[in-house]
């Protein structure tokens, strides 16, 4: 048995650090072999007195036992012909299981198999997603209540020829003029290029008897008085401003038209804007 002892920089009268290797308390190492077996030296140290190091010296040509131990034997051995190998067959695909036919004959259908089935798990995956994350984008929509607010319903029987009725839309004054045949004409009648928010009459309404505004100047967000000013459309009395029956900035400060907003005619008789 030998120790060392080492000491670690400045700090060795407080730390030391310290191994020990313990020879191997066996018996002597008893060699049996046949005569024809050549002669060896056994090494002198006691470290290499193991089982595989004595092994090591044995002559490959002879079945040469080597014993070393506290209580038990140990032995070195050359082959494993009484193991016996398990049997797998039953985890083999039916496709590989011929020994006789190399594996590469059916990678094919295999490797099929596995882009398969990677591909439909990439699908399901993906459309899983998508609905987690529609579902998580709805929850950021308007309620019912607020859409309900976002439309209005207007019944265009009820709004005879020649007049305009106000509404009341997403907190705004909303007109829905139902125009005459001299109204239509006169907007249709005019110089485009005269105008200084340029717009045709045909840009501005769907049906050219009804037209849909947003009751608001466009200067400073008065409320226009309908037939009123001097081509008969709307006028601002706050500052002036004249309008058309098409909505259009004839006169004064507006720089620009009256908002039309999104509107359709389910039908004839209804008006859905918003």
């Amino acid at each position: 048995m030998f120790s060392a002892v080492s000491k670690v920089g400045v700090v060795a009268p407080f730390v030391s650090a310290t191994s020990q290797n313990v020879g191997s308390q066996l018996r002597q190492a008893v060699v049996a072999a046949p005569s024809i077996v050549h002669k060896f030296t056994l090494p002198e140290r006691e470290d290499r007195l193991t089982n595989v190091k004595l092994g090591a010296l044995l002559p490959k040509s002879h079945g040469t036992r080597v014993t070393s131990g506290v209580e038990a034997a140990g032995h070195v051995r050359f082959a494993h012909t009484d193991i016996q190998v398990p049997d797998f067959s039953e985890y083999r695909r039916d496709t590989t299981s011929d020994p006789k036919k190399p594996a590469s004959t059916s990678s094919t259908d295999r490797q099929m198999f596995s882009y398969l089935l990677v591909g439909g798990g990439t699908i399901a995956a993906t459309y899983g997603a998508k609905n987690i994350v529609t579902d998580f984008i709805q929850t950021m929509n308007a309620s019912a209540d607020v859409l309900a607010m976002a439309k209005i319903e207007i019944k265009l029987e009820e709004i005879p020829e020649g007049k305009n009725m106000t509404f009341k839309w997403r907190g705004k004054p909303l007109f829905v003029r139902h125009r005459t045949q001299e109204e239509i004409d006169e907007c249709v009648s005019v110089d485009v290029a005269s105008l200084r928010d340029p717009q045709h009459d045909k840009e501005r309404v769907q049906k050219d008897e009804w037209l849909v505004l947003i009751g608001v100047c466009t200067h400073l967000g008065c409320v226009p008085i309908a037939n009123a000013g001097e081509y008969g459309g709307y006028y601002c009395p706050c500052h002036g401003s004249h309008y058309d029956a098409s909505g259009r900035i004839r006169k004064g400060p507006a720089p620009l038209n009256l908002e039309i907003p999104e509107y359709t005619f389910p039908t004839d008789e209804m008006l859905i804007v918003g």
